[in-house]
């Protein structure tokens, strides 16, 4: 398998730069979770970093490359593919108001 090193930002991991497993389509995964044991013996606690493009070149504007944002909300990039008639979350539904 390919790997390629990816830089981390934001959250515990800022910094870093990790090894990360290629997909068949040559990028790494859109979400990365880090499981961290809890000291205490309780449950562990999960980072989520997105992926998210590094730069664009000056020329052509073609991307160089991913690296991983933290997410402090930790629900990473969705669950799926968006599809126009499913049912939006009510969070992200903007506000109905009659003006």
């Amino acid at each position: 398998m390919k790997s390629q090193d990816t830089p981390f930002e934001g959250g515990p991991m800022d910094g870093r730069v990790l090894p990360v497993l290629l997909g068949m389509t040559g990028h790494p995964p859109k979400t990365y979770r880090i499981p961290v044991p809890d000291p205490a013996g309780g449950p562990p606690t999960v980072l989520v970093y997105r992926r998210v493009p590094r730069g664009q070149s000056r020329r052509l504007g073609l991307s160089q490359g991913w690296k991983y944002a933290y997410d402090p909300s930790g629900k990473g990039a969705g669950g799926g593919p968006k599809w126009p008639w499913s049912k939006q979350d009510p969070a992200r539904r903007p506000d109905d108001t009659d003006g």
